[in-house]
């Protein structure tokens, strides 16, 4: 027999005969498909809702096609027309849908620029240690300039916390965020378009760490934007202007031009999902809600104008005039759409987007209606599955045949009626019937298998379980055969065939994906099914509970059960603390959901390792890792709301030991970013997650919110081993003290004793003060690397005092030019140029390299520059054009020494042999290059050698950590020669 899911395996896969449609006299069920650039444009013949034309194109990893510019609309009409196609189709675009109604609808309106205009809100602030202030917002395009969106000062500092506007026309308003008078960098946010558009920041006194978020998206972040020090309390909040006094002092040329509504703040960091929900479902988050809109508790000067209009959330914009926004399923922003906005075509809020074939005109409709539809997919995801798709028929699939051999005729025509199940009773049947496929031993599953096993599965997932709650018995038999069949594809023999199929899906995350959203579904409906769900495998355990928030007398704790666990730290809890913040919220009966999944780390990865995307980075820096645990997930659900509680998270992960001293690894707690997935970047995640505990085979973190968790480990290479490296630590220990109290001792005597001064003098005082200071930063720096405060400053300390003590062996090199080689140049204020060399050059390259880099200015492991980013090159760029200078004056010099020392051999010794004059100049010269070497800094030269032994790791530690001046008698004076 051959019928739907049971027999299809090896056909899933769906065929674009006909090309690039050169030729019009292709039937229509030959030329169904389109290249154009990157992408396959497929047709859908069926007649679906919109939902379920959008499901069709996503079971085949794809999307319903998304149009981003004119010239695709142009291609695909064409396309359209050489198919002889009349119906109107289904394209990947909704009308922004109404929200729920929670916000009000009063707004602020400011109208030109003045110094008068505010609203002051009545509410008395306390201490904030992390504060999330969000607002709806629409700039006033005529006008460029700075626009103050809100500000708030306390008595004793106008400047606390504000948020300011640049606009200057013809492009993008951008936002900086100032607190504590420390101001953010400007960053591009929206388009200067006259429309509404979301506006959030974000600040936390750890770390100093911040975000400013448009329309949904972080559009800059960064840290150490006023470390430490919370916001202070019994401050004014003002919107439309800039304070210069507490509470007043306007000026005209800062103020807020436009309409501000529905501005919330939190005492607390909103992360992402929460900032996503306010924007596009209109959800206020309570947890920690500080402020909420309400414009009874403003004091309005009477020229703002408050009027009520249709918030966004309620369906109708603020203004009937108010753009509409356009949703596209596969994640892409095109500004480009063409649906007509007049009388005879509305465009209502929610109704989905059709595509015209004959005039390439769109339009809204109904999203219930039946048409067909038009999708679009990756062209190399598209031709690795042809490939695939001709392969013969697998193992699995000739079992799968073999095993439905005997099913009834009306499971065979129910079977047919779709190439998917359509409802719970037939998809407990066949999910039954291949893990028992799968569990054959003989049935070995290809690529192609877990493809299609990947589609059923994520279709499963997507049925409606709510119209099956009475009939619970069959919804727990198919959450367990679907758990079971899960965790036999998702196992570690079939790492493999998901790499070879890496390039069409994130591996088995998208399994845990599904198993995600089946688990929310059951949440949905477990008051018909029990009091909990306890499933667990030999990959995965998941488990559902309900629990009564005033009965948890201690931290909720999951702890896998599945015998892979056993003997293994792994755990994931809910802090007592935020069980209370629960209860606080209003909540006392919560759902909380957990997985485990294991093998997910033995999986192979593509020949890079996993990309970790860096929180809190301007840049979304991507840093390779790899990962070293299994997978445990933590939802904590409302079932009267049916939807998720955000709530923070600590867990326990037990990875392979680290041992050796090979490699240094370095943890980091990550989750896996599943809506990433259709943008630039895909995968794993570590913002709002932080290393708490970091041993040798277990690592604790804590998240700020919850999904899928894990830990990923880099691995550094290192070039010796750890006695060596003991020894190397000891040696600069002992060599910097020593220097220390010879440095001390020296500068002392230069002080008290009675040296005439000079050039020359002064030139040895200042390199004794900086290598001090380098030497007694450096000695201290160990107490610093638990605080990145102090660790920073510590860096940048050693970092100028090192760069002046070598500024100032250049002046020590370009006096003894002037001594020696032009003997007949002036000294008359030339001193004043050796200080701007020795300390105003080290002092602008620090200052420049701190603002310019600032978020990643330290290393990971010491107080010291950032090796991995290029910041280190702010010191070892000039450090070594002063050695090439350096090394030029003491070629010189030597050559002038020997030079000398022949003459005086000449004229001193008239029948000495050739043989002891030469001996008289060698020794002339080393003479030279040994008292020269140490006082111009080229002993640093081995320092470049270091990577090649560790005997000059050795030399290099004994040469520049013995920096011990000694004393020549030479006319009374005292030289240094470190």
């Amino acid at each position: 027999m051959h019928f739907g899911v049971i027999l299809a395996f090896s056909e899933f896969l769906f065929f674009c005969v006909g090309g690039m449609l050169a030729d019009s006299s292709l039937s229509l069920q030959e030329k169904r498909c389109f290249l154009y650039w990157d992408h396959y444009y497929d047709y859908v013949p069926e007649e679906l809702p919109w939902a379920g034309a959008e499901r069709w194109c996503r079971q085949r990893f794809g999307f319903l096609a998304a149009i981003g510019t004119a010239e695709d609309n142009q291609k695909l009409t064409s396309f359209m027309h050489s198919m002889r196609l009349t119906k109107s189709l289904w394209i990947g675009a909704k009308i922004k849908e109404s929200g729920r109604g929670t916000f009000g609808s009063h707004i602020l309106t400011f109208s030109g620029r003045t110094d008068t205009k505010y609203a002051k809100l009545l509410k008395q602030f306390s201490q904030l240690r992390s504060v999330t202030v969000c607002a709806q917002v629409q700039f006033d395009s005529t006008y460029v300039g700075v626009s103050t969106v809100f500000s708030y000062s306390i008595p004793s500092f106008i400047n606390e916390f504000q948020l300011r506007a640049n606009i200057v026309r013809g492009r993008r308003i951008q936002l900086a965020l100032l607190v504590h008078g420390v101001h953010s960098p400007y960053s591009q946010a929206v388009d200067n378009n006259g429309r509404w558009h979301h506006l959030c920041v974000r600040w936390t006194s750890q770390g100093g760490g911040w975000a400013i978020a448009a329309d949904g998206s972080v559009i800059s972040s960064g840290e150490q934007l006023h470390v430490s020090d919370n916001i202070g309390a019994g401050g004014v909040f003002i919107i439309g202007q800039e304070q210069d006094t507490f509470g007043g002092s306007f000026k005209k040329d800062e103020s807020f031009v436009g309409n501000i509504t529905q501005l919330h703040i939190w005492d607390r960091v909103l992360n992402a999902d929460e900032i996503r929900s306010f924007v596009e479902d209109c959800l206020v988050v309570p947890l920690g809600l500080f402020f909420q809109w309400n414009i009874s508790t403003f004091e309005i000067e009477t020229s703002v104008q408050v009027h009520e209009g249709f918030s966004q959330c309620q369906g109708d914009g603020f203004q009937v005039t108010e753009p509409f926004d356009i949703l596209w399923v596969d994640g892409t922003l095109p500004h480009f759409h063409n649906i007509s906005s007049d009388v005879s075509h509305p465009v209502n809020k929610g109704e989905c987007v059709a595509f015209e074939p004959l005039t390439g005109a769109w339009k809204s409709e109904v999203c219930s209606k039946q048409k067909e539809a038009l999708c679009r997919y990756d062209k190399d995801i598209y031709e690795q599955m042809q490939d695939l798709s001709s392969l013969p028929p697998s193992p699995f699939f000739l079992q799968v045949k073999a095993n439905s051999i005997g099913i009834s005729i009306a499971d065979y025509l129910l079977l047919n009626q779709s190439e998917y199940p359509e409802n719970v009773s037939v998809a407990n049947y066949i999910t039954g019937l291949l893990f028992e496929a799968a569990d054959q031993s003989h049935a070995k599953l290809t690529s192609a298998d877990l493809l299609a096993l990947t589609r059923f599965l994520g279709s499963v997932a997507e049925l409606d379980f709510e119209n099956e709650a009475n009939n619970s018995e069959t919804v727990l038999s198919l959450a367990t055969n679907y758990v079971k069949l899960a965790s036999k594809i998702i196992d570690v023999k079939y790492s493999l065939e998901w790499l070879v199929i890496s390039e069409v899906i994130p591996g088995p995350y998208v399994i845990i994906h599904s198993v995600d959203i089946l688990a929310e579904k059951l949440s949905d409906i477990l008051f018909t099914i029990g009091p909990s769900i306890v499933l667990s495998t030999e990959n995965i355990d998941m488990q559902l509970k309900v629990s009564q928030l005033s009965d948890v007398g201690k931290d909720l704790v999951y702890k896998p059960k599945c015998l892979s666990a056993r003997n293994r730290a792994d755990e994931i809890q809910v802090p007592d603390a935020e069980i209370s913040q629960l209860l606080t919220s209003g909540y006392s009966e919560l759902i909380f959901i957990n997985a485990y999944y294991r093998s997910v780390e033995y999986h192979l990865t593509s020949q890079n390792p996993d990309s970790l995307l860096l929180a809190g980075r301007s840049d979304k820096r991507l840093q390779t890792s790899q990962l070293q645990t299994a997978v445990i997930s933590s939802t904590v659900r409302d079932p009267v709301k049916a939807r998720n509680v955000p709530t923070a998270v600590q867990y326990s992960l037990s990875h392979r030991p680290v041992v050796g001293y090979s490699k240094v690894a370095i943890p980091a707690c990550v989750f896996w970013d599943f809506r990433l997935l259709d943008g630039q970047y895909a995968g794993w995640s570590n913002q709002g997650c932080q290393v708490i505990k970091f041993e040798s085979e277990i690592t604790v973190c804590f998240c700020n919110h919850t999904t899928n968790f894990a830990v990923l480990m880099q691995f550094t290479e290192v070039q010796w081993g750890f006695e060596t490296e003991i020894i190397l630590n000891k040696l600069t220990f002992i060599g910097s003290g020593a220097s220390l109290c010879a440095l001390v001792v020296t500068l002392t005597l230069f002080t008290v004793l009675d040296i005439p001064k000079s050039d020359r003098t002064s030139i040895h005082k200042n390199l004794f003060v900086a290598l001090i200071a380098a030497q007694v930063v450096l000695l201290s720096s160990d107490s610093a690397t638990n605080s990145e405060t102090a660790c920073t400053a510590v860096t940048a300390l050693l970092h100028l005092f090192f760069m002046a003590a070598f500024a100032w062996m250049m002046v020590e090199g370009l006096l003894l030019w002037s001594k020696v080689v032009t003997v007949n140049l002036s000294e008359e204020r030339r001193m004043k140029y050796y200080y701007l060399i020795g300390w105003g050059l080290p002092v602008l390259i620090v200052t420049i390299t701190l603002a310019a880099a600032h978020d990643k200015y330290i290393s990971d492991r010491y107080c010291w520059l950032n090796v991995h980013n290029g910041v280190i090159w702010a010191f070892v760029g000039p450090v070594i054009f002063i050695i090439m200078v350096n090394m030029f004056v003491l070629t010189r010099v030597v050559l002038i020494t020997m030079s000398t020392a022949k003459r005086r051999a000449t004229m001193l010794a008239v029948n000495s042999s050739p043989i002891e004059q030469a001996y008289d100049q060698i020794r002339a010269a080393v003479k030279a290059v040994l008292v020269l070497l140490p006082i111009l800094g080229l002993t640093w030269l081995s320092g470049v050698l270091v990577p090649l032994s560790v005997v000059m790791a050795y030399i290099f530690v004994i040469l520049n950590s013995l920096q011990m001046p000694r004393c020549h008698k030479r006319s009374g004076w005292f030289e240094e020669i470190h």
